[in-house]
């Protein structure tokens, strides 16, 4: 099978695994609605990047050292747990600036920030490893510069999706209440994405 034959497979894999709910696409949605989309796009920058370069990465054979050393695993589960927590509890403490208290004014994550999340994101790892083992193991260096384009484009549109999908609730958000309810909403929800690492500790 030529490398192209696997396109409309691989872009199939990459909607479903991009588009549906994840620690990223309830943190992008978050930050939409705190933040509004300008003030984002370095986040969804990260993600859409930080992803396919990961996919990368592992398409070349850094799993391959999970393997080697499974302790690795170990630790990155640890990471994992604690990264997203602490992602939980920004989201849940986060506000638009306040003219009374501007030093209570909440940041979106940088792009920086939301690239490294990738490599403790358990979601971002099982769709890396999938994707590159189904879709580029056999197709060498082509495969895998498949599978990283077809993860940035996409992912791109995704992430500037679920941002949108955010902004469009400030206005129902403008309510401080709201917001705050809104806020602990998304934060409860990426906690509960936690429950497979937690199994497997």
């Amino acid at each position: 099978m030529t490398t192209l034959a696997i396109l409309p497979a691989l872009m199939g894999f990459a909607l479903v695994t991009l588009f549906t709910p994840g620690p990223n696409n309830l943190m992008l949605m978050a930050s939409g609605a705190n933040f509004g989309l300008r003030r984002s796009v370095p986040h969804m920058a990260g993600v859409a990047l930080g992803f396919a370069g990961m996919a990368g990465l592992v398409g070349l054979g850094l799993a391959r050292v999970f393997e080697i050393w499974p302790l690795l695993t170990q630790v990155l589960r640890f990471a994992s747990v604690a990264f997203l927590l602490w992602l939980a509890y920004k989201i849940a403490t986060a506000a638009p600036k306040a003219a009374d208290a501007p030093e209570t004014e909440g940041r979106p994550l940088t792009f920086l920030q939301a690239a490294a999340f990738q490599w403790v994101n358990p979601k971002a790892w099982a769709m890396a490893v999938t994707a590159t083992s189904a879709y580029a193991a056999h197709q060498g260096l082509w495969g895998v510069a498949l599978v990283v384009t077809v993860f940035a484009v996409m992912g791109t549109l995704s992430a500037g999706l679920w941002t949108v999908l955010g902004q469009g609730l400030r206005r129902l958000l403008s309510a401080p209440w709201r917001l705050r309810a809104f806020n602990w909403t998304m934060a409860a929800l990426l906690v509960a994405t936690l429950w497979p690492i937690l199994n497997a500790l």
